[in-house]
């Protein structure tokens, strides 16, 4: 174990230790070194006041303004109000029987104050909050600490201030920098001008300027792209080396013939992204391809050739989905557009073709058996389900390709217990309906090959979105319900999204919640982020009682009724099937619609709460609408004012129907840590310093320059500290997924 593995409690002592495993998960020194300032002040640079939001724990740096020592009334005890300002704004400190601080805490000096924002009076304020004077009149040593460079303010706790994290990485630097080792090679260092890790680590934690941090931040960014990209290039290795069938599609065969019945000319980036995936299959290794491209672009289409072409070779195609209503709409859209053709081996079937099964958790026993025969023995070439394909009961006679739809819903682990099904490993194509920007696809996906499919279908009709502002204008919302008779009178149908069902079980009741639960893959259905609700603002609007409202008031007399994910089976499959059909006029749901649901006669979308939805969860919503010939119009309906980040999420959404800008939108609001963690499992969220928006350069370099070191050296035996930085990337528990094919 090296130095930088060492526990805190060596370092700081058992309680500090202690507090900084639970609150920051800092366990040791090497966690320590790289908990990284959030920002940088310098002396005599206050924090603006008026950014403080409502209960963030924040450190700013302030003037002391005035100090009043106020008693109680009528009991003992007293309140000490200090108020401090930035010059513009004034936030209140209290603390309750402290009078003695007066002493220390007098106006005009400066210091780092620390604690959660509160609200009194209609005032802002920081009860009993912790705090660090820095005017050198005061006495501090801290002011002598910072003199003459930037204070580094760090992401820090309630019991764990900046300041005192602080005291603890100069502890960590002046004890252990030596320790640290070099992952980057020197000739990579000397190409790229970067300077050492050691050095890199003094100066971002202890820079004079701002020519330090940017030097520091330069090289940190190479690590985390490198030692990153590193793990993609030796999985990429790996896979390349590992046998596969070639599968290519027999002239004359299911393929032709399943063209030949398309009612439409394939798009010419169809025609392209086909061409990559046939390419791919008939090679000797295993395809590892990501599709992705715009709502409604033919993801699916594209899809389902290459599964008819691996049927043509003789072997079998999974299609995996996340929710039973998913796996339901892509079997029955997939038999309808074979046609005879899904039914081989059956009275009237063509004699080209094949069996199409559907599998989910809560499907009878009869169906259930029937459908694992038929694949064990080879009848059914195509099967499509959800997490129940995986369970160890399912077998193939000769598994030639997964597809995974929506992958960022599924772990890895579940990925490989499905590919693990097959004699050798089958080709993978990965489909996500969630446009992602080039650079995010290079670090979250470096391991597979990507195609885009940018083009539209010709037939699909364009969609306008506008904000309806519930609270501002109520008319709004009264002339939103009144569009959706509109066009209920002209034949067409509407869904109405809530971000909530409306029929669970009180939280605090843990039984309640297993009882309600269903199938596995129902954990999937997205319900839509509710962390943006706070106590101020009412619950989220439910399904449930939305659905009641409507059929009691504005749109009294349509045919309305609901879907979401806890619902039985049959339930879902019938209402849905019923709506296809044209016999329900509005559907009030969950986000269990989302992706994949195909009903071309739906062409308006009247989304409630849209601000507690995500920008690409809104984008996949709305191209449910438009998907035939009737223009389609999608209302996002928020009680949020005009000028927050909110409605600023819902303007943007309106403004543009280009996925590719929303995604980049989306990222740009969201921690891109949390982003890695969840598509890039096996992987901890490590990104402290690289945007995978703003670093595109730093990245593409960073992949040549890996994929390069990893041909020369795949085990890394010559680049021992780089071997250890990717071990620490890589969750212990996990790592061992990098070796799966």
């Amino acid at each position: 174990m090296g130095a930088l593995d060492e526990p805190l409690t060596k370092l700081v002592g058992d309680r500090t230790a202690k507090v900084l495993a639970d609150s920051l998960k800092l366990r040791t020194v090497g966690d320590l070194l790289h908990h990284y300032p959030r920002r940088y002040v310098e002396r005599g640079q206050l924090t603006s006041l008026d950014e403080l939001e409502i209960d963030e724990h924040v450190t700013v740096l302030a003037r002391i303004e005035k100090v009043t020592l106020i008693p109680f009334r009528g009991r003992k005890g007293d309140r000490l109000e200090v108020v401090v300002t930035d010059g513009r704004s004034r936030l209140s400190l209290v603390f309750f029987n402290q009078g003695w601080r007066q002493k220390e805490l007098r106006a005009g000096a400066q210091g780092l104050f620390a604690g959660k924002v509160g609200v009194f009076n209609r005032t802002r304020q920081l009860v009993s909050p912790d705090y660090q004077l820095l005017d050198e009149d005061a006495g501090s040593d801290a002011a002598q600490q910072f003199a003459g460079r930037l204070i580094p303010v760090y992401g820090a706790s309630a019991q764990m201030p900046s300041w005192k994290l602080s005291i603890c990485v100069e502890t960590a630097l002046t004890k252990h920098l030596g320790d640290v080792g070099e992952p980057l090679p020197a000739e990579l260092r000397e190409r790229h001008d970067l300077i050492p890790l050691p050095e890199a680590l003094e100066l971002i934690h202890r820079p004079r300027s701002q020519a330090d941090r940017e030097r520091a931040q330069s090289r940190l960014r190479w690590d985390e792209a490198f030692v990153l990209q590193v793990a993609l290039a030796q999985r990429r290795a790996a896979d390349s080396a590992l046998p596969a069938k070639p599968r290519r599609a027999r002239e004359g065969g299911l393929l032709d013939a399943f063209d030949a019945r398309l009612p439409f000319t394939l798009t010419e980036g169809q025609r392209k992204v086909s061409a990559e995936i046939a390419a791919d299959l008939a090679t000797e290794h295993p395809m590892h391809r990501l599709l992705q491209g715009e709502v409604g672009s033919g993801k699916t289409l594209v899809a389902l050739r290459a599964m008819l072409a691996v049927v043509d070779a003789g072997g079998q195609a999974v299609l995996l989905a996340p929710t039973e209503v998913l796996a339901q709409q892509h079997h029955r859209s997939i038999v309808e557009m074979m046609g005879d053709l899904a039914e081989g081996g059956m009275l009237g079937g063509s004699d080209l073709g094949t069996k199409v099964v559907l599998l989910t958790g809560s499907m009878g026993v009869a169906a259930r058996r029937q459908a694992l025969l038929d694949m064990a023995c080879g009848d059914a070439g195509l099967a499509i389900g959800t997490h129940a394909l995986i369970e160890d009961k399912v077998q193939f006679q000769d598994l030639g390709l997964v597809v995974v739809d929506e992958q960022h819903r599924f772990g890895v682990e579940q990925r490989d217990a499905l590919r693990a099904k097959g004699e050798q490993p089958p080709h993978l194509l990965v489909m996500t309906a969630t446009p992602i920007p080039r650079t995010v696809a290079m670090t979250v996906f470096g391991d597979l090959e990507t195609s885009v499919l940018d083009q539209l279908p010709a037939g699909r009709s364009p969609i306008s979105s506008h904000v309806v502002p519930a609270l501002e204008k109520p008319n709004f919302l009264t002339r939103a319900w009144e569009r959706v008779r509109e066009e209920v009178g002209k034949g067409h149908q509407a869904y109405v999204v809530c971000p909530r069902i409306g029929d669970e079980e009180p939280a605090s009741d843990p039984k309640n919640a297993k009882k309600k639960r269903k199938a596995p893959e129902e954990d999937f259905e997205e319900v839509a982020d509710l962390g943006a609700a706070s106590d101020e603002r009412r619950p989220p609007l439910s399904v449930v009682e939305t659905a009641e409202k409507l059929v009691k008031g504005p749109l009294a007399g349509l045919r309305v009724e609901i879907l979401h994910g806890r619902l039985a089976p049959e339930a879902k499959d019938e209402v849905m099937r019923r709506f296809a059909a044209g016999e329900v006029d509005v559907l009030v749901a969950t986000t269990v619609i989302e992706v994949g649901v195909n009903v071309p006669n739906s062409t308006v979308m009247v989304i409630m709460d849209a601000d507690r939805f995500g920008v690409s969860q809104l984008h996949q919503l709305r191209g449910r609408v438009g998907r035939g010939s009737a223009a389609g119009l999608c209302l996002l309906v928020s009680e949020m004012p005009a000028g927050s980040a909110a409605r600023g999420r819902l303007d943007a959404v309106a403004g543009t129907l280009d996925g590719f800008e929303l995604s980049r939108i989306d990222l740009e609001q969201r921690r891109e840590g949390d982003v890695l963690g969840q598509a890039q499992s096996g992987v901890k969220s490590s990104l402290k310093v690289l945007s995978v928006l703003e670093d595109e350069e730093v990245i593409v370099t960073a992949r040549a320059e890996a994929t390069r070191l990893v041909a020369e050296d795949p085990e890394l035996a010559a680049h021992p500290d780089l071997r250890t930085a990717l071990e620490s990337l890589l969750d212990a528990d996990r790592a061992e997924y990098l070796e799966k094919g």
